[in-house]
């Protein structure tokens, strides 16, 4: 079994996926998580890459959210589209990743993916509040490369 499989269990990912939903229950935002193994590119990149890829870019108000981990190279970025980076403080993202890293430095990353998932959450309720004209735009479930 390679990293990735063994990076989370079929329940705790289904645990992500329920943060997902709950964190997105309230918001017109969108989150997503993409786990892989590596990068061969700066992770940064990566994560920016892999946001064009799954249409992340195209939501309507520009709030989408991706957590992206690179397994083998224990790192991870959290990429937060024009609208909602243009309205969160400069630290916010910073923020979230530490209280994700404190998790997966304990080796509890359904826990870590749970915190950062809720945390953007949060903050996406505060500035794109749901209404009823409001849809799903992408999938809540978890992708891999």
């Amino acid at each position: 079994m390679s990293k990735i499989e063994d990076f989370l269990s079929t329940i705790e990912e289904q645990e992500i996926i329920e943060a997902i939903r709950l964190a997105e229950k309230n918001t017109s935002g969108e989150i997503r998580v993409h786990i892989e193994k590596t990068t061969k590119t700066d992770v940064f990149n990566r994560a920016m890459e892999v946001f064009h890829n799954l249409k992340m870019d195209n939501t309507k108000l520009q709030n989408a959210v991706l957590i992206y981990v690179a397994v083998n190279d224990k790192t991870f970025v959290i990429y937060g589209d024009k609208g909602i980076n243009d309205v969160v403080s400069k630290d916010f993202w910073d923020t979230t990743k530490d209280v994700m890293q404190s998790h997966f430095k304990s080796g509890n990353f359904k826990q870590g993916l749970i915190e950062g998932i809720l945390k953007a959450g949060e903050k996406l309720e505060t500035y794109f509040p749901w209404d009823q004209s409001d849809v799903n735009e992408l999938p809540n479930d978890i992708s891999k490369g």
